[in-house]
Parts: C-alpha cells; structure tokens; sequence
C-alpha cells in the first residue's frame, strides 16, 4: 500500500491508515512520501539516499500505528521512507460488478486476435494437424482420475458444511442473498432487497441453507457434448443439473442417471461446423467396469451427525477446508482441457465449447440481444462462487457499523472453517486483514488519517 501524506498550515490532511495524526498548525509546509506494507511482526526500515532516519518511529504492537517525533518535523524536509515485510497485509476485496456493465474478459480481445494471428502465421503452409483430446470428441485420459476426484469431493464438501452448520451458526437475509457467519447478523445497512428503503437497508436475519455458503450453479446436460447447441424451442426438455457434475461427466465420471455418448476413435471432420464419428465396429466390446470408480451420496439432512467433541469439530473444519481447495484446484484443471462459457451479462454457465442457444438472459439491455446470451471464456469464480462474507475478529466482539472500513472479508465456507478452528491459508490472510489493529472505540478511529 503507498500513498501521500501532504501537511499545511490548512491541517487538512489524510491517509487511510491507521495511524494518529501528526500534522498541526504551526508546522511549516512539509510533504512526506511514505510506501506501507503492514505485518503482525515488527516492519524493517529501508531509507534511500537523501533520507533521514526517525522521520516515523514505530510504536510496536500489532495495530501498526506510526508516531512522528515533533523534534523532526519541526523542519521542512522532503523524505522518503519504505517500509517493507515478508506478505502484504492488506488487499482489495472482489470487484462487485453492477448489472448494468458487462463482464470483461478473462484474456483481452486484442490478445485473442494476437495469438490468432500467429497461429495462423505458424500454419501456414503446414499440413493441418489432427484434433487434439477433448476436443475430437475422445477423453484426456490423464484428467478421468481428476473428475472422479472432483466429483467425490463437492460430495464431501457439502456434507461437512451440513454438519459444520450445526456448531458454527449462518445467518441469511429474508430479503436479499447476503449471508453472515455468526449468531448475530452484521449491522451494516447494505440490503437491496423488497423493501429496503423502508427499512433504510437494514438485513433482517434469519435461518440459512448450505446452498448459501455453496451456491448451487446449474448448467444443461449434454449427452453429446460435442453435437449440436440447444436450441431454444428445446430448452425444458434437456436436464439442468449442477455445473460442476456436469463438467465432472463431460470429463470422465459415468453416472446412470445421466447417460452421455463415449467415442473410442476420434472424429472425422467433413467441414468447419460439420462431423462424423468413426466406424468402431473393429473394435473389441467394453468390459461391463465402467462404475467400478467409488462414488460418495449426499446425506439427507435426517442422517446428518453433529460433532461429538471439540476436537472432532476442528478436524472436521481443517478437512472440509482442504476439501474446498481440491474442488477449486481440480475444478480449474478440468477447464484447461474442457471448454466452460459463461454470459457476459447474467450468471447463466454452460459447460461446453459453445454456449446454447436458449433465449432466457433477462440481464441489462436483454431486449437488444433478443434475450441472447454473450458467451464468453469463464473463471473459477463463475463456476464456484466464492461467496464472500464479513470476517469476525478473533476477540468475538460483535461488528460495529462505524468500523466497517477496518474488517476484512473471506469466503463464506473459509470463515467457518476459520470459527470452527481450521487454521486460514496464505492467500485468505490479505483479504480478511487478520493484522489490521481495530480501534477499541470511537474517538481511536477519530485520530486515524
């Protein structure tokens, strides 16, 4: 973090770091240009030429505040000083993108048409190379243990969260889709939901599902992922089923109750858009062991245990986090190789090369796009929503609303974990700004430039 801290006879300074103020009335003009990176351990000071030493001394603890000794500031002077520590203390949250602005790109257009190019320039007077794994309609072999793997674990991950949920209380707005980690919801007037004007954006907590912290993202099965789109007059009569299983299928996973088609030669192209499979009637039948894999079942919310001990219940936590990683990492593996699109303008995920044809986008200017979707490359954040709530500090006191500015946030299933005893990963530290010092009362934030 870097920033400027400007001091003038006006006394009309700021720096959104928690630090007292320094500047007074009677101190001569004087401007300072300080580079921050905060940590829980004691910050190593690093001056460059033409500095002087003792301009800011720290003060210890782990709030990290800053004083200025008024024998140095007494004098104009024009110094820089860079503090630096082993990882950044603070980070920005996710971008909350408004409904009315379209999603940008993962890789630029200008770059797509880039790498085109000298694909085209490469190929050039080559003789054309045969589809690769998926997509001449054969599987990648190397990623079939990957899907089972991925497969079992969103399986596991909902059932931990089921009996997490016991212990750690979730609460949910009755009108809006925000959620909350604790017993109490937070007190920030951030709902937009029915109503909320008259509640002057209030929440108005209550009971909470698991499909809140691990939201459900639904995409349409294909028994030919490679065949032609769905077309809108047949929009109801494909399934919908979760997109992560749907990914797990096209990628490797049999499941009976979703039949999909399995080529054993690759395709033959007859034109751009246009194919036909292989004869493989030379080829010896399949061995009846296609569900020989282990799968995991979803348990009813009858069969769910609550944790018998404390200790059971952070074990539980630290696997149910672990958990989370291998979906998130497994899940991004799996897009490499199989194609996943995502509506540039609404949530709506398909799990394919090209996106279906169905006309149901109800987003921003849906009238000029004939209720189309604009299909673009997605992210792991499209296909597992994160979920991001308020982080609770480590003394349990409740959130105070004039403190906003000073809590972090995480992942919803990372933040009970967290209440549950897990231990936070590296790059969760920064977002929940676990080493920011948190004023004990008002008139401490009143002193903060």
């Amino acid at each position: 973090m870097t920033g400027a801290l400007a001091m003038r006879p006006s006394c009309s300074c700021s720096y959104p770091l928690l630090a007292p103020p320094i500047c007074s009335s009677r101190l001569p003009p004087l401007r300072c240009f300080v580079g921050l990176r905060w940590s829980a351990a004691r910050p190593q000071v690093r001056e460059r030429p033409n500095a002087v030493a003792g301009i800011f001394k720290s003060t210890g603890g782990r709030d990290g505040r800053f004083s200025a000794p008024a024998s140095n500031i007494s004098q104009p002077c024009s110094r820089t000083i860079v503090i630096t520590s082993e990882h950044a203390q603070n980070a920005d949250f996710p971008r909350i993108y408004s409904k009315r602005e379209k999603k940008p790109f993962p890789i630029p257009v200008l770059e797509l048409r880039r790498r085109a190019k000298e694909r085209m320039k490469k190929a050039e007077g080559k003789p054309k190379r045969p589809l690769p794994a998926p997509k001449n309609g054969m599987l990648v072999k190397r990623l079939i243990p990957v899907a089972y793997r991925l497969y079992n674990a969103r399986i596991l991950l909902i059932n931990n969260l089921k009996r997490l949920m016991k212990v750690i209380p979730v609460k949910g707005c009755k009108y809006c889709s925000e959620i909350h980690v604790g017993s109490i919801g937070h007190p920030f007037r951030t709902c937009r939901g029915m109503s909320s004007d008259k509640r002057r954006g209030e929440h108005d907590w209550g009971s909470t599902l698991v499909d809140a912290i691990f939201v459900p993202v639904e995409a349409y099965h294909l028994e030919d992922r490679i065949g032609k789109r769905i077309p809108h007059e047949q929009r109801f009569n494909v399934p919908r089923i979760p997109a992560l299983v749907e990914l797990c299928i096209q990628a490797g996973v049999d499941l009976p109750e979703y039949p999909t088609k399995r080529r054993r030669k690759p395709i033959i192209k007859v034109g751009r858009n246009e194919f036909i499979d292989a004869n493989e009637d030379d080829l010896p039948d399949l061995e009846p062991d296609r569900f020989e894999h282990p799968i995991l079942a979803e348990l009813h919310d009858d069969e769910i245990m609550v944790p018998a001990s404390p200790e059971e219940t952070v074990a539980l936590a630290e696997e149910t986090l672990e958990t989370w990683q291998i979906v998130r990492d497994d899940a991004l593996k799996l897009m490499k190789s199989y194609a996943v699109r995502v509506c540039g303008y609404c949530p709506e995920v398909h799990i394919g090369a090209s996106g279906h044809k169905a006309r149901n986008c109800g987003a921003f200017k849906h009238q000029q796009r004939n209720g189309q979707h604009g299909w673009q490359a997605a992210v792991i954040d499209d296909l597992i929503p994160p979920r991001y709530v308020w982080h609770m500090p480590e003394s349990g006191e409740e959130l105070q609303r004039d403190l906003k500015s000073f809590y972090g946030q995480a992942p919803a299933v990372v933040e009970i974990c967290f209440q549950a005893g897990a231990k936070v990963p590296e790059k969760y530290k920064a977002t929940m700004r676990l080493d920011v010092g948190i004023p004990a009362s008002l008139r401490e934030v009143e002193m903060v430039v």
